[in-house]
């Protein structure tokens, strides 16, 4: 298997300068920070950027291709939705590999050996930082012990496995609205039409992501 033949169009990646730079807000999980921003063309603009840790997601597909999914209480949305297994990458020092592990075993049970980048993406750049990748993982497998002790939207959050062509036609059809589970399952439907090739190694480089850790919310000052 071959690694994606770079194409013409390639997204890069550099700031222009920032004169100042502000926290005006600080919550449990993001920030907001107003950035005074010098334009190539000589402007100077004042831009608000929630400052996001990143997070990874797992698309894990058997031999029938059947994707793991989770259905996940989200009360900003006020809706339960259909998603990838994922979490945030908010543990000091931790590899966004070994994340995606961690988050897969902890929500569904599952281990897997076969690990690959199916795609990266920013999910709001117009006023946030988040960047997600997701990894297309073979071989999943339930694991032996203990489960992971789930709390709050986790605890009552369903596991399933779900055809990809189903959640492919549920995406097209309005009816599935996560942005990894519609970025993952699409990209994975053009991947397979590929025979695979375009998958990237596990620990391919990242250039949007992850990003440097904050200082905890509850020590902030």
């Amino acid at each position: 298997m071959t690694g994606p033949t770079p194409g013409r169009f390639v997204d890069v990646a550099g700031a222009h300068p920032v004169l100042a730079s502000s926290t005006v807000f600080s919550g449990m999980v993001w920030d907001v920070q107003a950035d005074t921003v010098a334009l190539p063309a000589g402007d100077t603009v004042v831009r608000q950027v929630v400052r996001h840790p990143g997070a990874v997601a797992v698309l894990a597909l058997d031999e029938s291709d059947q994707v793991l999914v989770v259905h996940q209480y989200r009360h900003p949305a006020e809706a339960t939705l259909w998603e990838l297994p994922a979490g945030l990458l908010d543990a000091p020092g931790e590899d966004p590999l070994e994340a995606a592990r961690r988050e897969l075993w902890e929500e569904t049970g599952y281990l897997a050996d076969r690990w690959s980048v199916l795609v990266d993406f920013l999910t709001t750049p117009g006023f946030c930082d988040e960047a997600i990748r997701i990894y297309l993982v073979r071989g999943a497998r339930l694991a032996d012990g203990p489960a992971h002790e789930r709390h709050g939207e986790e605890r009552d959050m369903t596991v399933a496995w779900a055809p990809l062509d189903e959640l492919r036609d549920g995406i097209l059809a309005g009816q599935l609205h996560n942005p990894s589970l519609l970025v993952g399952v699409l990209a994975a439907c053009a991947a397979r039409a590929a025979d695979w090739a375009p998958l990237r190694p596990a620990d391919d480089a990242w250039a949007f992501g992850p990003r440097p850790l904050r200082t905890p919310a509850a020590t902030k000052h």
